[in-house]
């Protein structure tokens, strides 16, 4: 019988102050990695600097953590708003380069366009001849055989 009452024997207070100290200890172990993240991300400190933070977090953690945010946590912050730049920085060079290459016309696609316009009857064959001798050097592109056929209609 005494089994049907154990429900009863853990009152709300105490489910509130379990969950505050699992949070708390989830919230400590995000600090204690952070803390190791950025003694590996410094690149100011020397080699032997990073051996003794990471010795002192890790023998005596609540203390080495607690010291190297009073005496690092302002270039702690720094490094992590500089990385999310690089970050935000090489993400947007990414997507330049994506958009440049992606978004122009192959030299194929300028050759067939050219044969197309000399079908016609547009651009001569000597016209035709320096549009894809300039497309095959890499330095034609949609203008200049745009500007070939707007010069040959007159």
């Amino acid at each position: 019988m005494s089994g049907q009452y154990l429900a009863y024997d853990y009152p709300l207070l105490s489910v509130f102050w379990s969950m505050l100290w699992f949070f708390l200890w989830i919230m400590w172990f995000i600090l204690l990695f952070r803390v190791i993240v950025d003694i590996f991300r410094d690149d100011d400190m020397s080699g032997w600097a990073k051996t003794g933070w990471l010795l002192f977090c890790i023998c005596l953690p609540f203390l080495g953590v607690l010291v190297y945010v009073i005496a690092r946590g302002k270039g702690m912050g720094r490094r992590e708003v500089a990385q999310a730049r690089e970050q935000q920085r090489q993400f947007d060079s990414y997507i330049r380069e994506t958009a440049k290459s992606g978004g122009g016309t192959s030299s194929a696609d300028e050759l067939a366009k050219l044969s197309e316009i000399r079908a016609r009857g547009d651009i001569s064959d000597e016209e035709f001849r320096r549009a894809k001798e300039l497309v095959l050097s890499g330095h034609g592109s949609s203008q200049s055989t745009g500007a070939a056929t707007s010069t040959s209609g007159h």
